[in-house]
C-alpha cells in the first residue's frame, strides 16, 4: 500500500522506545517489513507504535480494522487478535476481505512457508490481488527472532536464499540491527555452554528381551481386537494406538532407560489403574469402550513387564547410585548428564529452568524422574508442558497456562517442555535453559536460547561427546545470527522478488455476490466439513467416500447431493479434488452451501444462538388498565357505572360481611362485569360475585366525599395508624389529572334494591359541632344513652357504639363495638396474675391518670389486617392475638369516623385482593382486544383464560400458565415442524432443527412477544397488599404514563421491570395453548399468525424423486399389521426404518427427517390426549405425565416390546451389539408399561427414533391425519400413563423435596471413565449426609439412578 503525501502517517513514538525500535518503526511505516530481532528485544512494542500511527484510519465509525495474528484469540477494539487459521477461514468464506485490513501484523512469521496458514493467506489472497488494479492491500508487519526455520547451509548465500524466500512470501523486506551488540545494550543474552556426555547403551541382552516382550504384547493385544465385533475403522484406530504406545516405550527403553520406560507405561495405563495420580494421567482420544480397555490392558501389561527388571522395596530409590543404575540399564548416561547439569546449579537461589526435549513422552517421564530425585537435594518442583502432535497425549491450553503462571511465581522451578515453549513464553526471571535434545533448526536454537532472559543466565547444550556432526551444527547455529543479519543488510536495498506459484492456474470456484471462493486444494476440506455438520449419532458419522475405481464421490444420505462422477480423464492425483470441487459447486447451487460457502446448518444454528445467552430483558413496562384510570371534571356531574360486589361467607365468624358498591367510569365487558370467584380466607372461603346494577350521576362534591371516605377507611386498614391522614383528607384534589379513578362504597339495600350507604360514607366528616346539632333522636333506648368524655369533648354513647377511634398514647386505631359494664375502678387481671384497676393499669403502663374513672369503658376491637386472599393454599393464617378486643377509657379516645360499623371495615379488608383480580382481568381484556383489533374472527376465548395464560406460578394464585404452556409448547412445536418439513423438502434434519430453533426457542418466542408488547401484560409477582394503590390517594408515590398499543389502543404504564426471557416465551406458549384449548387449532393458528409465526395446515405433496420397492427390503405386510395402518406409499415406511449407516444407493434417505416430524406430532398428540381426558389435571401432573410418556427410553421399550428392532436397516456393528444387549436385558424390565422412569439401563436412541419416524411416516402418508397417527402408535405405547400411575422423575422429585423441606442439596459431582459417566448426588439433612453414586452410559440415566437411591434413603429415614 503506497501512502500519498496527503495521507502521510504520523510517527507518534512512545517516549521510552529504544533507538533501534524507532528506526524499525520508520521503516515499517514506509514499506512492508519483517523485523528480525532477538527474543525479548521489544518487537511487539514496534507493532504497537505502528498501530498507533494507523489509529486515525481505524477509529470508529471507520470500517477498517487491523489484525494481529498470534496463537491466542481475544477481541480488542478495532484491532482483531486471532490465529492465522481463523483469518484464513474468514478470507476463504469472505467474512473478511483484505481491503478491510489496514495493518496485518504477523508474529513468528518464519512459519510462512509450505501449507502453513500464514503462507496460504499470502499466496491465496495477498499475492493474487497484488497485481490487481485498484486493490487496497494491508501494510504487512512481520516479527521473528529467526527468519530461517529449516536447517541452514554453510555459507552466507545459503542463508540469504532462505531469507529471500521469506521476503518473497511476505512481500516484505527484513529489517535488523547491524550486530547483536546493538540489542545487547538493552537486554541480556544467555551464555551458550556445551555439556558433553559419553553415550552408553543398556545391556544388549536386556534390551533385546524387553523389546521382544513388548513386540509380543503388541501382537497379543492386536490379535484380541479381532475377537471383538468392532467397526473396521475403530479396530484400525485401536491397532495404531497400540503401535504408537509400543514405539514410544521402545524409544524410552533405548534412549532413556528401563526405569523411565516403566514410568512411560505407567502414564499410558493411568486410565485403567490407580497407579498414578489423576493429575498425571494421560487423556485419550475418544475410543470405543472395549477397544479403550484393550489399549489400557496393553499399557498395564507393559508396565508389569518393565517392573520385573526394576528393583523394588522401600529401601531402594532411583537416585541412590547413578553408576549402578547406568550399568543396570535403568537410566542412560544422557539422563545422568541432565541430573548432573541441574545439580551444578543447586546453590542458585530462585532457579527457573526450562529443559527442552524433542518428544512428548520424554517430557512426561523426565518430569517423573526429577520430582522423585530432586527432593533429596532441594525443594525444586518440576512440571511438564507438551503438545499433542503424537496423538498419544494432550494438555489443554488452560492447563499449560496455569503451569506457566506457576513458573512465573516460582511455585514451579523446572519445566520440561517440547518445542511448544520455544515461542510466545515471556518469563523474564528464567535463568537457565537446558537442551536435553539438540535443536533441529536455526530458529529452534535461537528461540530456545531466548527463553533465558535473566542477567548472567546460561544456555546449556547437551551433546554426545562422540557426535561431532551435532556439535558442529550447533556451533554454526550459534554463529548464524550474525550471518543472517549480514545477509539481510547486504540485500536490504533489493526489491522483493515476485512469487513464483502455480496457484494462479489452479481452478477456483468464486461466489460473485460475496467473493467467497474454494479451490481444488481447499475443496476436499470443505466437503469433509460439510459432511461433518450433517446429522449424526454415536453409531454413524457421515463422511464422503471416494471410489477410485468408479471415479465417484459418494455423499451421505442426508446430503441433497448423493454422488459426483468425474467423467474426464485427468491426473489421478487431482481426480478426487475435481469431484470435491464439483460437489461444492452443486451444493452451493442447491443452497446447502451458503453464498459464503459454509454449510447452511452452520448459519441457521448461528442465527438461532445470537441472543440465546441472554437471560433477561430490561426496562419492560408493567401495564395498568385504562378502565381504572380517569380524571374528574370540575363543574359537572359525573356518570358512573355501578357494580354490586356481593360477598358471601362460607364459614362461621363473629363478624359478618356486607356488599360493596363499585363505581366505575366505564362499563366492563360482560364476562368481567359478571364474574365470580372465591377468596381463600383464614376460616374458609369467601364467595365474590359481580353484578351490574346500572348507572348513577354524582356531583363533584359527592365524588369528593366518596373519595375522602374510601381513602380514610382503606388507609386505616392498610396502615393501622393515622400518619398524615389528616393532611391527606384536608388537601386539595386537583381536577383533570390522570389518576386511578374508581369508587368503593358501602352498600345497603331496600326492598331488594342495592343502594349506596350514604350515612356510613358521611362518617368520615364526623365533628362534635355537627353531632350535637343533629343529635335529636338517640339510637340508644331511653335510659341507656349517656354522655362520656373523649379527648375532643363529650359525646353521647350512641356515637361511640359504631365508630373508629384513635388512642394517641398507643398510636392504635380501634373499632368500637359496644359500651361495657366496666369503669376505671374495675379490676383487671394481668398476665402475671396480679389484679389491678384499669385506673392503676393506665397510670403504671402509660403514665396517664384517669380523670373520669367512673365512666363506662369502651369495647375496642383491633383493626383487621389487609392480606393477599388470592394466594393459593395460604399456609400462614392470620394469628389473632389472644385478646381481639381491649377495654378503652373514653377519655383516652379520639373519634375518627362515626357512625361506621365493624362489618364495613371487615368487608373492605377484602377489597385490595378483589380489585387486584379485577385489575388483572382488565389487563387480560386489553390484551384480548389488542389481538381482536387485528383478527376479529378470533373472539372465542373467555377473559379468564387469557388471564390464566399471562399469570405465572410466582403469583401463587389458584391458577397459572403451566398447563396452557405445556399445551402451547407441544402445539407450536408440531405446527412449526410440519411447516418446515413441507417447505424444505430437500433439507436434512439438522437444518430443519436449526430453523425450528430460530422460531420456537425461548429467545425467538420472547422476540415475537416483545414485538407484540406482551411483556407489559405479564403478571409475574405475588400480590402485595402493601403496594396496592388506594384510588384517589396521592400520598402514594406512583406515576401513570400513557402508551399506545399496536392498534393505537391506549394503556397505562405503572412501572418498569426486568423479565426473564424464558418467562416471556412461556407466556407466548401459554396464550397459544389458551386459544387452542378453547377455539381449537384454527384459533391457535390465527393467534400464532398475529404473533408473527406463519404456519398453516395445508397438505403439501411429499416429493419422492426416486423409485424404490420397499418390499425388497422390508416385510411391509407384517409392519402394516403391527401398526394397524396400510401405507399408500410404502417407501415412506422404508425411509422410516433406514438408519444413516445404511448406504445402499437405491434408498437415498434415512429416517432423520421423518423422526423430526414424528417427534413433534407424538408430543402434541400425547399432550392433547392427557389435557382433554383429564380436564382437572394440575399443571405439575400434566407436565410429569407428558415427560414420562414421550421420552426416548419409553419409545425404545415399545420398539423392543414389539420387535421393531428386527426391521431397522443399518450396517453399524456397534448399533447391532447395543441392540442385542438391550434385547437380552429387556426380560428384566417390566413389560406391563412403556412409560415412566423405571429403566436403569440406557437404550440405543435409534430404538426410540424409529417410533417417532414411523409416526412421521404415517402422518405424511395419511395426508396429515393426526387421529390415524395416534390410533396407530397408541397401540405400541399402551397402557398409557394415568394420574394414578404417574411417578415424577426422581431428579425432579428430589429437587422439590429439598426445596420444600429446606434440605441442603449439594452440587452434583461428575466424572468419566472408560466411556461411562458417574454422577454423585448428595443431600445433607441435619448434619447427616445421604449420598449415592451411579454410573451409566448417559449422564441423564446416571442422574436418574443416583437421585432415585437418595430419595429412597431420605424416605426411609423419615419413616
Amino acid at each position: 500500500m503506497e501512502i500519498g503525501e496527503s495521507q502521510q502517517l504520523s510517527v507518534d513514538p512512545l517516549p521510552f522506545a529504544r533507538s533501534y525500535q524507532l528506526e524499525a518503526l520508520e521503516v515499517a511505516i514506509k514499506q512492508n517489513t519483517i523485523v528480525f530481532l532477538d527474543t525479548g528485544s521489544g518487537k511487539t512494542l514496534i507493532a504497537i507504535m505502528l498501530l498507533r500511527s494507523y489509529a486515525y484510519l481505524l477509529r470508529k465509525p471507520s470500517p477498517f480494522i487491523a489484525i494481529f495474528l498470534v496463537p491466542h484469540v481475544v477481541l480488542v477494539s478495532q484491532v482483531l487478535v486471532m490465529t492465522p487459521a481463523i483469518l484464513l477461514a474468514g478470507l476463504k468464506h469472505s467474512f473478511f476481505k483484505l481491503s478491510m485490513i489496514k495493518v496485518l501484523i504477523i508474529d513468528e512469521c518464519h512459519h510462512a512457508r509450505g501449507k502453513h496458514p500464514y503462507a496460504c493467506i499470502m499466496t491465496e489472497f495477498y499475492h493474487r490481488q497484488l497485481g490487481s488494479a485498484g486493490s487496497d492491500l494491508p501494510r504487512i508487519f512481520g516479527m521473528t527472532a529467526s527468519p530461517i526455520k529449516t536447517k541452514s547451509g554453510d555459507s552466507e548465500n545459503s542463508y540469504w536464499e532462505k531469507i529471500s524466500e521469506l521476503e518473497t512470501m511476505m512481500n516484505s523486506k527484513v529489517y535488523t540491527c547491524a550486530s547483536e551488540s546493538v540489542v545487547a545494550e538493552y537486554i541480556p543474552f544467555s551464555t551458550p555452554k556445551f555439556k558433553f556426555y559419553r553415550h552408553t547403551e543398556i545391556p544388549s541382552t536386556l534390551y533385546e528381551r524387553l523389546a521382544r516382550d513388548l513386540q509380543g504384547l503388541e501382537e497379543k493385544h492386536v490379535l484380541s481386537l479381532k475377537m471383538l465385533d468392532l467397526e473396521e475403522s475403530v479396530a484400525d484406530a485401536t491397532s495404531k494406538k497400540i503401535n504408537k504406545i509400543c514405539s514410544a516405550l521402545v524409544f524410552c527403553l533405548n534412549e532413556l532407560g528401563i526405569w523411565l520406560g516403566l514410568k512411560a507405561a505407567e502414564s499410558f495405563s493411568c486410565n485403567e489403574t490407580d497407579i498414578c495420580n489423576e493429575t498425571d494421567s494421560i487423556p485419550w482420544g475418544k475410543l470405543d469402550v472395549r477397544s479403550q480397555a484393550i489399549v489400557n490392558n496393553f499399557s498395564l501389561d507393559a508396565f508389569h513387564t518393565f517392573a520385573t527388571h526394576v528393583p523394588s522395596g522401600p529401601e531402594w530409590s532411583i537416585g541412590d547410585n547413578d553408576k549402578a543404575n547406568m550399568d543396570a540399564g535403568l537410566v542412560t548416561s544422557k539422563v545422568v548428564c541432565l541430573i548432573e547439569s541441574l545439580l551444578e546449579y543447586r546453590d542458585l537461589k530462585d532457579i527457573r529452568c526450562i529443559v527442552f526435549v524433542e518428544r512428548v513422552i520424554t517430557a512426561i517421564v523426565l518430569h517423573y524422574l526429577l520430582n522423585e530425585l530432586l527432593p533429596k537435594y532441594n525443594s525444586w518442583k518440576s512440571k511438564y508442558i507438551a503438545g499433542n502432535n503424537s496423538g498419544l497425549q494432550s494438555q489443554t491450553r488452560k492447563k499449560q497456562n496455569e503451569i506457566v503462571e506457576e513458573f512465573r511465581k516460582g511455585m514451579v522451578n523446572i519445566i520440561v517442555a517440547t518445542s511448544i515453549l520455544e515461542e510466545g513464553l515471556d518469563v523474564q526471571s528464567c535463568n537457565l535453559v537446558i537442551r536435553f535434545d539438540p535443536s533441529s533448526t536455526v530458529c529452534s536454537f535461537i528461540q530456545s536460547r531466548g527463553r533465558a532472559r535473566m542477567q548472567h543466565s546460561d544456555y546449556v547444550l547437551m551433546v554426545n561427546s562422540e557426535d561431532f556432526a551435532t556439535r558442529s551444527r550447533l556451533e554454526k547455529y550459534h554463529a548464524s545470527g550474525d550471518t543472517m543479519r549480514t545477509a539481510s543488510l547486504r540485500h536490504a536495498s533489493l526489491p522483493c522478488s515476485p512469487l513464483q506459484s502455480n496457484l494462479k492456474d489452479e481452478e477456483v470456484y468464486d461466489v460473485e455476490s460475496t467473493g467467497a471462493s474454494v479451490t481444488l486444494t481447499s475443496s476436499v476440506g470443505l466437503i469433509h466439513f460439510y459432511c461433518s455438520r450433517l446429522p449424526s449419532d454415536r453409531y454413524f458419522k457421515p463422511a464422503p467416500r471416494w471410489d477410485e475405481k468408479t471415479r465417484t464421490l459418494h455423499l451421505p444420505k442426508s446430503c441433497p447431493l448423493q454422488n459426483v462422477v468425474v467423467e474426464e480423464n485427468i491426473n489421478s492425483k487431482i481426480m478426487k479434488q475435481t469431484a470435491c470441487l464439483e460437489a461444492c459447486k452443486k451444493l452451493h447451487e442447491m443452497g446447502a452451501l451458503t453464498d459464503n460457502l459454509v454449510p447452511d446448518v452452520v448459519v441457521e444454528e448461528g442465527t438461532a444462538q445470537e441472543c440465546g445467552n441472554e437471560r433477561y430483558i430490561y426496562e419492560q413496562p408493567s401495564y395498568f388498565p385504562p378502565e381504572l384510570v380517569g380524571c374528574c371534571p370540575k363543574n359537572s356531574k359525573i356518570m358512573y357505572h355501578r357494580y354490586l360486589i356481593e360477598l358471601k361467607q362460607n364459614f362461621g365468624y363473629d363478624v359478618p360481611v356486607h356488599d360493596i358498591m363499585l363505581l366505575m367510569r366505564s362499563e366492563l365487558d360482560s364476562d368481567v362485569g359478571s364474574m365470580h370467584f372465591d377468596l381463600d380466607v383464614d376460616w374458609g372461603s369467601l364467595a365474590v360475585n359481580f353484578k351490574y346494577v346500572g348507572v348513577i350521576h354524582l356531583s363533584p362534591d359527592q365524588v369528593l366525599l366518596c373519595r375522602t371516605f374510601q381513602i380514610a377507611l382503606l388507609r386505616v386498614l392498610k396502615d393501622h395508624n393515622l400518619n398524615n391522614l389528616k393532611d391527606l383528607l384536608d388537601g386539595d384534589y386537583p381536577v383533570d389529572n390522570i389518576e386511578i379513578d374508581y369508587l368503593l362504597l358501602p352498600a345497603t339495600g331496600k326492598d331488594g334494591i342495592p343502594l349506596i350507604d350514604w350515612e356510613c360514607i358521611t362518617s368520615v366528616h364526623f365533628s362534635f359541632e355537627k353531632f350535637w346539632e343533629n343529635h335529636l333522636n338517640c339510637s340508644h333506648p331511653k335510659g341507656y344513652a349517656r354522655c362520656v368524655h373523649t379527648i375532643d369533648g363529650s359525646v353521647c354513647t350512641c356515637m361511640l357504639q359504631n365508630s373508629v377511634v384513635y388512642t394517641p398514647h398507643s398510636g392504635h386505631v380501634y373499632c368500637i363495638t359496644g359500651i361495657l359494664e366496666l369503669n376505671g375502678n374495675s379490676l383487671l387481671k394481668l398476665r402475671n396474675g396480679r389484679m389491678v384497676t384499669y385506673k392503676e393499669y393506665n397510670e403504671e403502663q402509660h403514665g396517664i391518670k384517669l380523670r373520669f374513672d367512673d365512666e363506662s369503658l369502651l369495647n375496642g376491637r383491633h383493626m383487621f389486617r389487609v392480606q393477599n386472599y388470592l394466594q393459593r393454599s395460604r399456609k400462614q393464617k392470620e394469628k389473632e392475638s389472644g385478646r381481639t378486643t381491649v377495654e378503652l377509657p373514653p377519655e383516652l379516645c379520639k373519634i375518627i369516623m362515626s357512625p361506621i360499623s365493624i362489618t364495613t371495615f371487615y368487608s373492605f379488608s377484602f377489597l385490595p385482593s378483589i380489585m387486584h383480580r379485577l385489575e388483572s382481568l382488565l389487563i387480560a381484556v386489553n390484551l384480548k382486544k389488542m389481538h381482536l383489533d387485528h383478527c376479529m374472527q378470533n373472539d372465542v376465548i373467555p377473559t379468564i383464560k387469557v388471564l390464566e395464560a399471562i399469570t405465572t406460578k410466582k403469583c401463587q394464585e389458584a391458577f397459572h400458565l403451566e398447563s396452557l404452556e405445556t399445551l402451547g409448547d407441544s402445539f407450536i412445536k408440531y405446527a412449526v415442524s410440519q411447516q418446515l418439513f413441507k417447505t424444505y423438502q430437500n433439507q436434512h434434519e439438522g437444518v430443519l432443527s436449526a430453523k425450528k430453533e430460530k422460531i420456537i426457542s425461548n429467545a425467538a418466542l420472547c422476540k415475537f412477544g416483545c414485538d407484540r408488547k406482551l411483556p407489559g401484560f405479564i403478571r409475574n409477582e405475588s400480590f402485595d397488599p402493601k403496594k396496592w394503590i388506594i384510588p384517589g390517594d396521592r400520598s402514594q408515590s406512583y406515576a401513570l404514563s400513557e402508551e399506545l398499543l399496536l392498534s393505537a389502543r391506549k394503556i397505562y404504564v405503572r412501572e418498569s421491570r426486568k423479565l426473564k426471557i424464558k418467562r416471556v416465551a412461556d407466556v407466548v406458549e401459554a396464550l397459544i395453548g389458551a386459544y387452542l384449548s378453547i377455539g381449537g387449532e384454527t384459533a391457535a393458528l390465527l393467534f400464532m399468525d398475529w404473533m408473527g409465526i406463519k404456519v398453516d395446515f395445508h397438505t403439501t405433496p411429499y416429493e419422492r424423486l426416486f423409485q424404490v420397492h420397499a418390499e425388497k427390503h422390508l416385510n411391509v405386510r407384517d409392519l402394516e399389521s403391527l401398526l394397524n395402518y396400510e401405507f399408500h406409499d410404502p417407501s415412506l415406511l422404508l425411509e422410516a426404518l433406514t438408519h444413516g449407516s445404511y448406504m445402499l444407493p437405491e434408498i437415498p434417505r434415512c429416517y432423520q427427517r421423518l423422526e423430526f416430524l414424528g417427534d413433534a406430532v407424538l408430543d402434541y398428540l400425547v399432550t392433547m390426549h392427557f389435557y382433554n381426558k383429564y380436564p382437572g389435571l394440575s399443571p405439575e401432573l400434566l407436565t410429569d405425565m407428558r415427560s414420562a410418556s414421550t421420552n426416548n427410553d419409553c419409545y425404545a421399550r415399545s420398539a423392543v416390546k414389539f420387535e421393531l428392532h428386527k426391521h431397522i436397516l443399518h450396517t453399524s456393528r456397534e448399533l447391532h451389539r447395543h441392540i442385542v444387549e438391550t434385547v437380552n436385558n429387556f426380560e428384566k424390565l417390566s413389560l406391563e408399561s412403556t412409560y415412566g422412569w423405571e429403566s436403569e439401563s440406557t437404550f440405543p436412541k435409534v430404538l426410540g427414533d424409529v417410533i417417532e419416524s414411523l409416526a412421521g411416516a404415517i402422518l405424511v402418508d395419511s395426508g396429515y391425519n393426526k387421529e390415524k397417527v395416534f390410533q396407530s402408535i397408541r397401540r405400541l405405547l399402551e397402557p398409557l400413563i394415568t394420574p394414578e400411575t404417574v411417578m415424577p422423575h426422581p431428579g425432579k422429585e428430589l429437587n422439590e423435596l429439598c426445596q420444600t423441606k429446606h434440605y441442603n442439596m449439594k452440587e452434583r459431582i461428575k466424572s468419566h471413565n472408560k466411556g461411562m459417566t458417574s454422577i454423585t448426588v448428595e443431600v445433607e439433612v441435619n448434619g447427616i449426609s445421604f449420598k449415592h453414586t451411579a454410573t451409566a452410559a448417559k449422564t441423564k440415566t446416571a442422574i436418574k439412578i443416583a437421585s432415585k437411591e437418595v430419595l429412597k434413603s431420605l424416605k426411609e429415614q423419615t419413616l
